[in-house]
């Protein structure tokens, strides 16, 4: 996928993908967005609530755990080296995931 079309993508509010940002590591676009956990072990939660919806998908994001409740996700197809639509999928059902028990308040605090 282009980086013109991932950004139109990003655009469309009706996709359900608002807080993820396209980021270009290596040369490979990717999806990324980070949350602040409550704990640790709010963080470990959080990410095996997106894992079980991961597993399902079929799909696997990189998961980082920076700290003790800096979690991050990164989005992209590893077989094509960059993004598809099924991260944009994946981006939408995590941000459809009830967590807001495991998060702080503010997604960026």
């Amino acid at each position: 996928m282009s980086e013109h079309s991932a950004k139109e993508l990003l655009e469309k509010s009706e996709l359900g993908i608002h807080g993820w940002d396209l980021v270009s590591e290596g040369g490979k676009l990717k999806l990324q967005r980070s949350w602040k956990a409550k704990s640790f072990m709010k963080a470990l939660e959080f990410f095996q609530l997106v894992a079980e919806v991961a597993e399902a998908e079929g799909h696997h994001p990189d998961l980082h755990l920076v700290c003790w409740n800096n979690v991050k996700i990164d989005l992209w197809t590893h077989s094509v080296g960059g993004l598809t639509e099924n991260d944009f999928i994946l981006a939408a059902k995590v941000n459809a995931l009830h967590v807001e028990n495991l998060l702080r308040r503010k997604a960026s605090d």
